[in-house]
Formats: C-alpha cells, sequence, structure tokens
C-alpha cells in the first residue's frame, strides 16, 4: 500500500506528535546536542520521539528535503565522475552516497545519493547538465524520497 499523506491543523494532533516536531526543531536549530537534552527538555519520552520522527515533518519542510538517488554509466576515463560530483557540488547539492561498480568494455556505472534540499535549480537543470557532460552516456533518477 503507498504512503498516504494528510495535512492536519496542529490543535488537533496527539501531544506526542507535536512534541515530536519540537523536538526535531530544537535539534535542527542546534538548541539541543542530543536527542536526550531534547526530549527531556519537552517532556516527550525517547521512544515516543523514535516512533515518530519519521513520519512527521512540518508542512515547510516536506519540499526541501528531498533525497534523489541517480545511476548514471560513465566512460572509465580520469576526471569524468570528478567532473559530475563538481557539477552537483556547483549547484548546492550535497553527495551522500556513491557507489561505482568496475568498469566493464570502458564504463563504469555510478549511483549516486544526493540531498538536493539546498539547491535552487530544480533537479531536471542539474541532470540536464550531467548528461551534456563529455564521458557521461547515461543518466536516469531511480529512487526519490
Amino acid at each position: 500500500m503507498p504512503d498516504r499523506y494528510y495535512v492536519v491543523r496542529e490543535d488537533i494532533l496527539p501531544e506526542a506528535i507535536v512534541k515530536t516536531i519540537q523536538v526535531k526543531g530544537m535539534l535542527q536549530r542546534g538548541e539541543a546536542e542530543t536527542v536526550h537534552e531534547a526530549v527531556e527538555r519537552v517532556g516527550l519520552s525517547r521512544s515516543a520521539f523514535y516512533k515518530y520522527k519519521d513520519g512527521i515533518y512540518a508542512l515547510n519542510q516536506l519540499g526541501r528535503e528531498r533525497i534523489v538517488t541517480v545511476s548514471m554509466d560513465l566512460d572509465h576515463r580520469s576526471g569524468v565522475l570528478s567532473k559530475v560530483l563538481g557539477l552537483v557540488a556547483d549547484s548546492d547539492g550535497n553527495v551522500l552516497t556513491i557507489h561505482q561498480s568496475i568498469p566493464l568494455q570502458g564504463l563504469a556505472n555510478v549511483v549516486i545519493s544526493v540531498d538536493t534540499s539546498g539547491m535552487p535549480a530544480s533537479l531536471a537543470e542539474l541532470l540536464d547538465s550531467i548528461r551534456s557532460q563529455d564521458g557521461v552516456r547515461k543518466v536516469s533518477v531511480i529512487g526519490q524520497g
């Protein structure tokens, strides 16, 4: 069954959900250094925080928190991957993971996961920029969330 989402007014949410949002905000803003410290300050159990933390987001954060996984076939030449990673960095994307296969027949498959939440440009613009690089044979998005 696919995930379903709802927009709900804060005043009708259970207290644990509201406090989970408060804890996440405190951690994000640096007002607390650890989960333990933040949950103690708002009066929430750690188990309740961990139960809800991955399923509750402030509405203004949904559009900004995006991780995209991109698969690419690159020529087996020095500097091709470096140029691609440079494009991601220049676009204010943050590379989270890189997996590169052993080159076969002159091509290497590279899969990168990129946090695109800080990018001012669209994902499509970044992908077009990568596709236009010399040595890049194929680019496709294989996951997004």
